[in-house]
């Protein structure tokens, strides 16, 4: 039984039958495209669960792939996970500003790819299991089932990996939060350090979520440890 599919974009053949014949090994259906614009047709008629998507493709490239399927409403909540020769941090950060959910730098091992991508689908599950609760702070409401937060009775567009980020600090409100551990539970794995993602995606939140994310109530930084999401900030 499938465990779900995944869209893999890949230009170099060899890599391209190594990404399906160890994901199909376990248990995932993998359809493979060598450029961005057969994926994205494809995505017309077809949604994935995944998309895994090189960086360096003929054509256009995996970053403004990754810009079109966050634009596009039937795709822009499916997780995303950036395929890199380039191991500059600009890159990363471009490509987790574009909405994507993780990047792997090449070459990667085959076991950490399909650990990632288990990762992914194991959030999400949870994340469809989530309660029904809706969250009020002041101007902000966050429905857990809907997947959806609403600021001044608009909705703001969150991609999956800041939801999950800003759910975690909410379900601990007042908790410091320590970058290891928001990377472990949001992420699902040990990111070597690589604590740069989660202040990437913090300071989008703050950017969506505050009034003035310079001068930040919500969620709060805590030096030298962490992050802590302040519920009396609804006050101020």
């Amino acid at each position: 039984m499938s465990k779900g599919l995944v869209f893999a974009v890949e230009d170099e053949e060899n890599i391209q039958q190594l990404i399906k014949y160890n994901l199909e090994a376990n248990g995932y259906k993998v359809k493979t495209f060598d450029t961005g614009e057969k994926l994205l047709d494809e995505c017309k008629t077809t949604v994935p669960d995944i998309f895994l998507l090189d960086v360096m493709l003929p054509g256009i490239d995996g970053f403004d792939v990754c810009r079109q399927l966050k634009q596009n409403v039937l795709t822009k909540t499916v997780p995303v996970i950036m395929l890199t020769a380039k191991s500059d941090e600009f890159d990363k950060v471009l490509g987790l500003e574009l909405g994507a959910d993780d990047y792997m730098t090449k070459p990667f091992s085959v076991r950490e790819l399909v650990a990632r991508v288990k990762a992914v689908f194991r959030r999400v599950s949870l994340s469809n299991q989530s309660d029904t609760d809706v969250l009020s702070y002041g101007n902000i409401k966050i429905d857990c089932s809907r997947r959806e937060v609403i600021k001044d009775d608009k909705i703001v567009d969150l991609p999956f990996k800041e939801f999950e980020l800003l759910k975690l600090l909410v379900m601990n409100k007042g908790k410091v939060l320590s970058r290891d551990m928001l990377l472990e539970k949001v992420w699902g794995y040990d990111y070597y350090g690589e604590t740069r993602t989660v202040d990437v995606h913090i300071r989008y939140l703050r950017q969506k979520l505050e009034n003035d994310d310079s001068n930040p109530v919500f969620i709060e930084t805590i030096r030298g440890i962490g992050y802590r999401f302040n519920d009396k900030g609804a006050n101020q």
